[in-house]
């Protein structure tokens, strides 16, 4: 394996990764997030979230280890999400014995929310960072033109993570960091393909991880981010923040073909 373009590959995809970060930007420069804000935003983020496990990382499960297998994997991963999500109390102090916090209350369901977020586009950056890495080693122009892709795809994914931890905290240092912690994730990636695991990432192997984040992404839009995009809006912005979501991650899927 040649240093140079090792060290190249690993550049350009910590670059795409950290374009969560321009995500962040756009989402804090929205002074004071209104209700009506949160409610597209979240439902912004469900709709990316829930559009790349259906359309990118399941297919891809089922492509490498089969229909009944890749669909088990994704079972698993919201089973595991579900375990997660029992161990981690949705009721918060005061909540019951004081209903004059239920905003405050709010807050931290929506704060959960948001790292919930970071989680799930994290754990799906992870793979998605040994993938451009490996494509950039092995053709340059066509590892170049993922990795401006999945830079395009991780700025709404940016604004999905910072939006909400900053509206729950009012602290954009937090909301920043969320999102770039989200981001880093993905040159990690890369670095492990580098070091340990390129000689095992088998398609059998990535088909599982991709199958299995697929079902972590769909449960945390499922159980979080769409209830709570209904809690701050109950008209029609929640969909339409889906829908809007789920356009603007299409179409930078459509520039990775």
């Amino acid at each position: 394996m040649d240093l140079s373009n090792t060290w190249i590959a690993l550049l350009l995809t910590a670059g795409a990764g950290m374009a969560t970060v321009i995500g962040s930007v756009i989402a804090l420069s929205i002074k004071d997030p209104n209700p009506r804000f949160l409610s597209f935003t979240l439902g912004f983020s469900g709709g990316v979230m829930v559009l790349v496990s259906f359309v990118e990382l399941l297919p891809i499960g089922v492509e490498n280890i089969g229909f009944l297998a890749g669909h088990a994997a994704f079972l698993l991963g919201m089973l595991a999400f579900f375990g997660m999500d029992m161990m981690v109390p949705h009721e918060y102090i005061g909540h019951k014995d004081y209903p004059k916090e239920m905003d405050a209350a709010r807050m931290a369901r929506l704060k959960r929310t948001g790292l919930l977020v970071a989680l799930g586009i994290g754990l799906h950056n992870l793979p998605e960072g040994m993938v451009t890495f490996a494509a950039l080693l092995q053709d340059a122009r066509l590892g170049l033109a993922i990795a401006v892709a999945v830079a395009i795809h991780n700025v709404p994914e940016g604004i999905a993570v910072a939006a909400p931890v900053y509206a729950a905290t009012g602290s954009r240092a937090k909301a920043f960091w969320w999102s770039f912690l989200s981001g880093v994730s993905e040159p990690v990636g890369a670095g492990l393909a580098a070091l340990v695991l390129l000689p095992f990432l088998t398609p059998v192997v990535f088909g599982w991880v991709m199958s299995i984040v697929a079902g972590i992404m769909v449960a945390i839009s499922l159980d979080e981010l769409i209830p709570a995009a209904r809690e701050f809006h109950t008209e029609h912005l929640p969909i339409l923040g889906i829908i809007a979501g789920m356009a603007i991650m299409a179409l930078s899927l459509w520039m990775l073909k």
